[in-house]
């Protein structure tokens, strides 16, 4: 570790909030992948913060396995998707340029901001209420999106949090906790698979990944035990602002 102490102070203290911003809403990865653009070229960043943030995932699954025990069923519909998408994601990282999911990073959070502060009048004009049992079309719809944000995550995945939150907002899931417990699952899902490949290409930098994957842990599992404390409707203003700040991220890091 000839690195000075600045910079892994750095990118612990990326990790540790970035995995408590996961835990809570999304967008931790920009803050591990801009930390990391520091010391690395973009596409090992990419590949170190996935590391990274994939044990902070299951932490937080970890810290929200009471919702969980009330979510089987959504994991059961959402899952798949979510592996598959992940694994198409992972292998456009090797076909792809880099820019052509970049420049739609802002506008997928900003879309998704929208819709999840506007959730509850939508849901109020489709007739879908929490507690309601979603109809088969709702759920072929949200399945299909939960494809997207697999394929999206699995390339980049800076907000699928955000993403995923404001779909399953329309699954019949009664509380945004017991969404951010499936999300964490889902996550973790497509982190796990993106990983694989990421691992057969050897572009993770370990000396790097492996604390940033401890802090990341650290981060995801005390956000989730503190979210889980406070009433679920600051939670999703605090997830809406997280979406509009991200996007804002993204697109002064592009000018």
């Amino acid at each position: 570790m000839n690195d000075p102490i600045w910079s892994w102070i750095l990118l612990c203290a990326s990790a540790v909030a970035a995995g408590a911003v996961n835990a809570v809403a999304g967008g931790g990865t920009l803050l591990t992948f801009s930390s990391l653009l520091a010391v690395m070229s973009p596409v090992s960043a990419n590949a170190t913060s996935t590391f990274a943030l994939f044990p902070g995932s299951l932490a937080s699954g970890l810290g929200y396995r009471k919702e969980l025990a009330l979510c089987r069923p959504h994991l059961i519909r959402l899952l798949p998707p979510s592996l598959l998408g992940g694994l198409i994601g992972s292998l456009l990282v090797i076909h792809l340029p880099e820019r052509v999911f970049n420049s739609a990073v802002p506008w997928l959070l900003v879309g998704a901001s929208i819709l999840l502060a506007l959730q509850r009048p939508i849901s109020r004009y489709l007739g879908a209420h929490p507690h309601a049992t979603p109809t088969r079309r709702t759920v072929a719809i949200v399945v299909f999106f939960q494809l997207l944000v697999g394929i999206y995550g699995g390339y980049f995945g800076a907000g699928i949090g955000i993403l995923m939150l404001s779909s399953l907002a329309f699954m019949g899931i009664p509380d945004i906790h017991q969404m951010n417990a499936v999300k964490s699952i889902l996550a973790a899902g497509m982190n796990g698979v993106t990983l694989v490949i990421f691992l057969l290409s050897g572009v993770i930098v370990w000396k790097y990944a492996l604390v940033m994957g401890l802090a990341g842990a650290v981060g995801g599992y005390a956000g989730a035990r503190v979210a889980r404390r406070i009433k679920p409707d600051y939670i999703r203003g605090f997830v809406i602002l997280v979406g509009f700040a991200v996007a804002f991220y993204s697109w002064s890091a592009k000018k």
